[in-house]
């Protein structure tokens, strides 16, 4: 049997075809971006903007600040996101209209006509339209008009009038918008949680501070007291748990004496003080019902898997031998972080820069025949052209909100290659950070003297391996990872678009193949985790790895399902204990229940903001901590089943297997025992 030497083998490039389609992919998301910075304009998302491509409030508009939207209904569509335009007739004006109008009012009296004409397309004759509408009451909000309630306008142009855009609907007079009374409370809500995160930012970072703090204490005390620190971890999830059901109990039974609280949720219905919620009785029985059951599965699995734990215990005990060894691990996934950072930040940036490339796009209209009806022409020079002298009366008038170029017309292809470039990056991004960590953490394993034979720098040393010769490969995983996913977003999508369909089996069938395309996704993921494995191990390309790891996870399959996920479970519990103790000091501390807290000088209009930012922020921390084990284990686990099939599964010494899990085999006699 040969030794395994992970630094030493022979490697070579491999899938040279996926990395040079991958520099390819990269060199055209970059002339995306660029032409993009070039076209866009981001001030499209900060100031309002009305149909012709104007800001409200700046230029040209400075005493009309404010947008008013013919019917805002249509901009509920998803589409709106990459056009940063609704699909209405929008017009900036001085104010909110504030009184009830109709038109039939308004003809009759010359000071009505005015105000109604403010609310009205630019150039409308009142006199030429036949039509019934309304402008009423609306309020600022954000620099939009908002109004209180839903209104249906019903009105024709004169019958052979052509001087609008039919694209727009001839909307030459405005219709306010939808019932916004939902709006409003949303938006106050928004605005009231804002404001918390304010007042209690710097509190919120000192408790992900804290976060981090236990997490590395917690990582560092597994490096020498692993097996006390699995139990203890076990004990004290066990405890917190139980310590949130006698809080709910308590809760409970407190609110028993209060009068109101016995109604249900569904009577109170949707309320925007998430307050209500905690002085009702049902809402604590629910979480505690909840807890309940997480407390009696933990316990069950526990006691079925008590076997498996010692050779888990084993795993870890190995893991934090070799992470203590690699200490540069644990800050692997900061790089990681801002790796994906940076990719976030270029697809949001590129994102909006696409979003707002649009511009307006004026037509001829005219009444009578003319050769250059509905061409493009341009405001500005349209009274010197010769389509004025063919046509007297045409007009060059606002048509659309886009562009008729070629960037124009496939701007949303670029969008969906921003969105899967996207994708790929974040997933070769991941695989890269994944390969890396196995690769450190499997010279360790395949060392004959440990630490002696391990690389000065075994991080850089497989940093370096990854980018060398596997970037191909990281690049093929990524870019199968990263289809599904794509194809994922168009079924959500599609959801989306089918909501109100009344097709019963097209619905039926979406859900089907979400949840098929959901599977897929975390089959391609397990897959590729330890695909990248076998990578940093062998050095063979993408699905020589895939196949090698499918083959042995199958012929261990037992293993696999018991023991590595036993393992999963023991550090899931260690994540759960470290949010479960910063989200009860959060929970208490940002409640006001303890003493200490009174003078800390600020009030909160929702505690539970802050509590649940620095629970899901003490989860993230935790994770990034907990992750680098979970590759530990994962690698080392795989070498042990490598190992163990090397030697024919026999319990005499074998070349590399810590004696750490050696010792447990042992006692459980022989290495089927573990099956």
């Amino acid at each position: 049997m040969s030794p395994v030497r992970v630094s030493h083998l022979s490697r070579g490039c491999t899938d040279v075809l996926c990395c040079i389609l991958f520099v390819l992919a990269l060199l055209g998301y970059f002339v995306v971006g660029i032409v993009a910075w070039s076209q866009g304009d981001p001030r499209k998302v900060i100031y309002p903007t009305d149909s012709s491509g104007q800001f409200c409030g700046q230029a040209g508009t400075r005493k009309k600040p404010f947008l008013f939207y013919f019917n805002i209904m249509k901009c509920a569509s998803p589409l709106v996101l990459l056009e940063f335009q609704c699909p209405t007739t929008q017009i900036c004006v001085e104010k909110c209209p504030d009184r009830f109008l109709t038109l039939k009012k308004v003809v009759s009296s010359k000071n009505d006509q005015d105000y109604y004409k403010a609310y009205c397309k630019e150039g409308t004759d009142l006199s030429t339209t036949v039509s019934t509408g309304v402008v009423i009451s609306c309020s600022n909000h954000l620099l939009s008009c908002l109004c209180s309630d839903l209104l249906v306008l019903t009105y024709r142009l004169r019958s052979d009038s052509h001087r609008g855009p039919e694209s727009l609907g001839s909307h030459w007079c405005c219709v306010c918008c939808r019932s916004s009374n939902k709006v409003k409370e949303l938006r106050l809500v928004a605005m009231k949680i804002f404001e918390d995160y304010t007042r209690s930012w710097y509190w919120i970072l000192l408790g992900l501070v804290i976060a981090m703090v236990v997490s590395l204490i917690f990582i560092i005390l597994m490096r020498y007291l692993a097996g006390i620190m699995v139990w203890v971890m076990i004990v004290m999830a066990i405890l917190v748990i139980g310590y949130g059901i006698v809080h709910c109990y308590m809760e409970y039974a407190r609110l028993k004496q209060q009068p109101g609280s016995d109604i249900t949720l569904q009577d109170i219905g949707l309320q925007t003080d998430f307050a209500v919620y905690l002085e009702i009785r049902q809402t604590w029985l629910a979480f505690m019902i909840i807890l309940c059951i997480l407390e009696v599965i933990i316990v069950l699995l526990l006691i079925f898997l008590r076997k498996r734990i010692l050779i888990a215990i084993a795993l870890i005990k190995e893991a934090s031998r070799a992470i203590g060894y690699v200490m540069s691990s644990l800050f692997y996934p900061l790089l990681t972080f801002a790796l994906v950072a940076l990719v976030i930040a270029y697809w949001a940036i590129t994102a909006v820069f696409l979003s707002t490339s649009n511009e307006p796009v004026y037509k001829v209209f005219n009444e009578t025949d003319c050769p250059h009806s509905r061409e493009t022409c341009d405001p500005k020079t349209f009274n010197t052209s010769n389509i004025s002298a063919v046509c007297p009366d045409a007009q060059c008038l606002f048509a659309f909100y886009g562009g008729e170029t070629y960037y124009h017309k496939y701007l949303i292809l670029f969008q969906f290659y921003n969105l899967f470039l996207f994708f790929w990056c974040a997933n070769f991004v991941t695989a890269l950070g994944q390969v890396t960590l196995a690769g450190a953490f499997a010279s360790y394993y395949w060392a004959l003297k440990k630490p002696d034979d391990l690389p000065a720098f075994p991080i850089f040393s497989s940093l370096g391996r990854a980018l060398r010769y596997h970037t191909g490969s990281l690049a093929f995983g990524a870019l199968i990872l990263s289809i599904v996913q794509v194809i994922r977003v168009l079924l959500e999508y599609l959801d989306h678009k089918l909501k109100g369909a009344q097709n019963k089996f097209a619905k039926f069938l979406l859900s089907c193949l979400k949840c098929c395309f959901w599977c897929l996704e975390k089959f391609i993921k397990f897959l590729n985790r330890n695909a990248y494995i076998m990578m940093a191990i062998y050095g063979k390309n993408f699905c020589s790895s895939a196949r090698d790891a499918f083959f042995l996870l199958m012929r261990n399959i037992v293993r696999v399902a018991v023991l590595d996920k036993v393992t999963d479970f023991l550090l899931f519990l260690g994540k759960l204990l470290i949010v479960g103790l910063v989200g009860i000091f959060s929970f208490f501390f940002f409640s006001g229940r303890i003493k200490a807290t009174e003078d800390v000088g600020f009030t909160l209009n929702y505690y539970w903001v802050p509590i649940l930012t620095v629970v899901v922020g003490s989860y993230l921390i935790a994770h990034g901590f907990f992750s680098v084990y979970a590759m530990c284990v994962d690698t080392l686990f795989l070498c042990f089943l490598e190992d163990l099939e090397r030697n024919d599964g026999s319990m005499e010494r074998p070349y590399y297997m810590p004696e750490s899990l050696l010792k447990v085999l042992k006692k459980r006699n022989d290495a089927k025992a573990v099956d």
